[in-house]
């Protein structure tokens, strides 16, 4: 990804993971949900990603809107996830959000889980 890439859209939304946002807002009935991503300490490899339901849009949160649905990233977790992709997969082992980060120097096998 391209440094001014970088700036316009330092993280990136795929239309299946923009599609699952929708579709858990809309069973939550409540619209004004949105899906947060954290990067806190923990984890078997030293940071892991958390995801949450929230409706509150802080002043430092980047916004990430595709197809009606909306994903926040805090200030702090962003240098963390600057030029990663937020993406939903399904197959055999079950479906999950993933994240493609290329900043993540390994992750541990469940891929919630990163060291950089």
């Amino acid at each position: 990804m391209s440094d001014s890439a970088l700036l316009e859209r330092p993280v990136q939304l795929s239309a299946s993971a923009a599609r699952q946002v929708a579709k858990i807002v809309a069973q939550e009935n409540n619209p004004a949900l949105k899906l947060r991503i954290a990067v806190s300490g923990g984890g078997c490899s030293g940071f892991q990603y958390g995801f949450t339901l929230d409706d509150t849009v802080n002043d430092d949160d980047l916004k990430l809107e595709r197809d009606g649905a909306t994903v926040l990233v805090d200030a702090v977790s962003l240098d963390f996830l600057r030029g990663a992709e937020i993406d939903y997969v399904e197959d055999l082992a079950g479906a999950s959000f993933q994240i493609r980060n290329p900043n993540a120097k390994s992750s541990c096998g469940c891929g919630t889980s990163f060291s950089v």
